[in-house]
């Protein structure tokens, strides 16, 4: 039997290894913690990036920003639950005047997407041309124009923002754009339908501090499919050259149909669909 010496001696290199072993795990340990903390990281990235940003999950690089608006929401036969499905960041301008137009803005608000109040003024040609009822007339007075503006607005009680239904006499109006302006309620944002290259919206907007932005591209003035895609093309390029584009287009089948076959495509191919209210400034 080993005297107690050899038992000391035995102890003390079972504690050696021990120690030794211990010191040896440690870097070990910080390793596999680094590349924990690493791997959750990504993890945490990924999981917090916007959901617009698609493209670049998939490796697609970003090509620009595109803000659809759908104008003229609120009538009987129009394909809302088709227009719906195109992208969730479609934005529909719903006029107050329209027989459903109460119903399409509860039904929109309720489904996540931004409205807004598409409000009717006086084009050139008015009275032939009409833009129904409610709307802003160049012949009113500074109060008539704003209690106008207001009701419209009050009626669309989901709207983020306006954008003018005709107008293209009422927009060119430096007086009339100032009581539109003048009366919208705190934070909502004008985007200039551009309906005449005389508007003033936008530049009155500015100054008045209102945020705004102005359409570039009209989809759907000729209602023909091949048209519309022409136009989408020329929106989506634009957004290239310039980061962010605004196309309106409206609630006709043959629009609905070539946004839901052509959406797809652009986003596969890195442009993205925003809201409205992302761009306004």
């Amino acid at each position: 039997m080993p005297g107690r010496e050899g038992k000391r001696g035995l102890t003390r290199r079972t504690g050696s290894f021990k120690t030794v072993a211990l010191l040896m795990l440690i870097p070990v340990g910080g390793i596999v913690l680094f590349f924990l903390w690493s791997f959750l990281h990504n993890a945490l990235s990924l999981l917090h990036r916007p959901a617009h940003s698609e493209a670049s999950v998939l490796g697609t690089q970003h090509r620009g920003d595109i803000v659809l608006i759908l104008d003229d929401v609120g009538f009987d036969h129009q394909p809302l639950s088709s227009a719906m499905a195109i992208d969730p960041n479609v934005n529909f301008a719903v006029l107050p005047n329209g027989r459903r137009s109460i119903e399409f803005a509860s039904t929109l608000h309720a489904r996540g997407f931004e409205l807004l109040c598409h409000l009717p003024m006086e084009p050139e040609g008015f009275p032939r041309i009409s833009p129904g009822d409610g709307a802003v007339l160049t012949t009113m007075s500074d109060a008539e124009i704003a209690t106008a503006t207001r009701a419209n607005i009050e009626s669309i009680r989901f709207a983020r923002g306006v954008n003018n239904h005709m107008g293209s006499r009422a927009t060119a109006d430096r007086r009339v754009m100032t009581d539109v302006l003048g009366a919208l309620p705190k934070g909502m944002y004008f985007i200039d339908s551009k309906t005449t290259g005389n508007s003033l919206a936008g530049p009155l907007a500015r100054t008045m501090r209102v945020k705004t932005a102005s359409r570039n591209v009209f989809l759907d003035d000729v209602q023909e499919v091949d048209s519309i895609r022409r136009q989408l093309a020329e929106l989506a390029n634009t957004a290239s050259t310039r980061g962010v584009s605004v196309g309106i287009g409206h609630m006709y089948p043959s629009t609905i149909q070539v946004l839901t076959e052509d959406a797809p495509k652009l986003r596969a191919e890195g442009f993205r669909f925003v809201r409205a209210s992302a761009v306004v400034r």
